[in-house]
């Protein structure tokens, strides 16, 4: 616990984060998408255990902001104009995007962790850094696999 005030550029670095948790496309891979069906039994259950890990990413960054003294800024559950095609992709189309949208939220954990300096949210931010690029090569496998399949 910071015995002043946690500098307010902080604490919006990671709404920012959460923010990005909470609206990121993987929030569609439920058990509900309907292309997972389709899916191999072990890009399913990788893809199922990846949208676990919002949630639970989401919860130790508001857990963090409210230890700095700040407020969690919770998104709406909604779904984006744009978003709403991706319910129609099939999985062979669908994968590079969801690649493309990790790599994008890597690059937001790397800027983060580049303007927070030394700072107690540090591990933290670092910790779902790594969990991300381990989910990024997961993702990068499947895709290949379902690319190079019939």
């Amino acid at each position: 616990m910071l015995t002043m005030a946690a500098p307010i550029a902080l604490i919006d670095t990671l709404n920012s984060l959460l923010n990005a948790e909470q609206t990121s496309v993987f929030r569609f891979m439920g058990e509900g998408y309907p292309y997972l069906s389709r899916a191999t039994v072990e890009v399913r259950v990788r893809l199922q255990e990846m949208v676990a890990t919002i949630e639970q990413r989401a919860i130790r960054l508001a857990d963090q902001i409210e230890r700095l003294g700040g407020v969690p800024d919770f998104a709406p559950r909604g779904v984006d104009r744009e978003e709403q095609y991706l319910a129609f992709l099939s999985l062979k189309f669908l994968l590079p995007k969801l690649v493309d949208a990790k790599k994008t939220l890597i690059e937001r954990y790397e800027n983060a962790l580049g303007a927070m300096g030394k700072s107690e949210s540090r591990d933290l931010v670092s910790s779902l850094l790594e969990e991300h690029r381990s989910q990024l090569k997961t993702l990068e496998e499947a895709a290949a696999r379902v690319a190079s399949s019939k």
